[in-house]
């Protein structure tokens, strides 16, 4: 039997699986799918476990079951390209096609202290932490966010309807909130922080990171807890890979989504460079194109000389549980329609694959 890897249980890999099973898997294949969790996280609501508005349960989906589907649980600890082997701690798992789906991690932009003395929401796992010590904060506690991007808003704002007794300090480092899009859709997001409380801080510079400390330029912020949400790049064991990079550190691909000096080897999500920014719906195009990619291939058939343009609709954000804010087809959506918009979507996404 012939054997596709999947590593990382992602939006991306989630959307292969759909797009393969049941009925275009040939016979002599079997999907091999490696994960460090026994399930699908929605990255994008960890915000909301990590400030308390929603349950673990709630961001989590089963994977999908097959008899010809397996997983292996654990820490993938090497990718061996030349000789198409997996190591998953002492186990090794060959492979035919291999897609690398293994998402991101935070980027600290070379500032001492951030990565020592900050929470993350990357993983479930930094999300849970996070959640369980916020939940220790006493009342009057204050907390810093460090990027004012969609994770940075929503986290704010989740976070102000969780633990209204906290005092809570947004670092943005634009002029305004989501300064690369229209005036009307960052004052909308503004005023909604005005009214609730959370105090925004443009133009701000983070040099330093301290125990409890975070540093803006020349000055001194005292903060009981501080989380970083100010970037992210693909995680260490994709950055080594011995394959060429861009300078964000992600991972060279044709138009074929496949590492051009590894044809059977694809990149899907937050590790491909691609003229967009990383994020759920772009991993869910680029599985698209690469499941289809996958079957021509299984056909025997020729691939086409070009491949569709990857085309991002827009964005949804929450702001608590009955706001939102959304750009959309170049639109600018706000209030509780764009909250609605956003829950639908993940209810529908939740439905598809659970």
């Amino acid at each position: 039997m012939k054997n596709l890897v999947l590593l990382g249980g992602g939006y991306g890999n989630m959307r292969i699986m759909s797009k393969i099973l049941p009925d275009a898997l040939p016979n002599d294949y079997n999907i091999t799918l490696i994960d460090r969790m026994p399930y699908h996280g929605l990255k994008t609501e960890f915000y909301a476990l990590a400030a308390g508005s929603k349950s673990d349960k709630e961001v989590r989906v089963n994977f999908p079951q097959h008899d010809r589907t397996h997983t292996v649980y654990g820490e993938i600890t090497d990718i061996d390209l030349d000789n198409q082997i997996i190591s998953v701690g002492q186990n090794k798992v060959d492979y035919d096609e291999l897609v690398i789906g293994l998402g991101c991690e935070d980027k600290y932009h070379n500032v001492p202290g951030a990565k020592e003395y900050t929470y993350s929401i990357q993983t479930l796992h930094d999300a849970r932490k996070t959640y369980h010590d916020i939940s220790d904060l006493p009342t009057n506690a204050t907390v810093g966010i460090v990027g004012a991007g969609l994770s940075g808003i929503e986290l704010a704002s989740a976070l102000r309807e969780s633990r209204n007794d906290l005092k809570i300090y947004l670092y943005d480092r634009g002029e305004r909130i989501l300064n690369q899009f229209p005036e009307k859709l960052s004052n909308y997001v503004k005023k909604w922080f005005d009214q609730h409380d959370v105090t925004v801080v443009p133009n701000s510079d983070i040099v330093k990171v301290e125990p409890g400390t975070l540093y803006n330029k020349e000055t001194k912020n005292e903060h009981d807890l501080i989380v970083w949400t100010a970037g992210i790049q693909p995680v260490e064991i994709v950055r080594n890979l011995p394959v060429d990079l861009s300078r964000s550190n992600r991972v060279m691909v044709n138009q074929y989504h496949q590492i051009p000096t590894y044809p059977n080897v694809y990149v899907v999500g937050d590790c491909a460079n691609l003229p967009h920014a990383p994020s759920a719906q772009l991993a869910e195009e680029q599985a698209d194109q690469i499941a289809m990619v996958l079957k021509t291939l299984w056909k025997g058939e020729k691939l086409p000389d070009t491949m569709p343009e990857i085309k991002i609709q827009g964005f949804l954000g929450s702001l608590g549980e009955k706001k939102g804010f959304a750009y959309l087809m170049d639109t600018t959506v706000t209030g509780r329609l764009a909250s609605i918009l956003k829950s639908g979507v993940l209810w529908l996404y939740k439905h598809h694959n659970g």
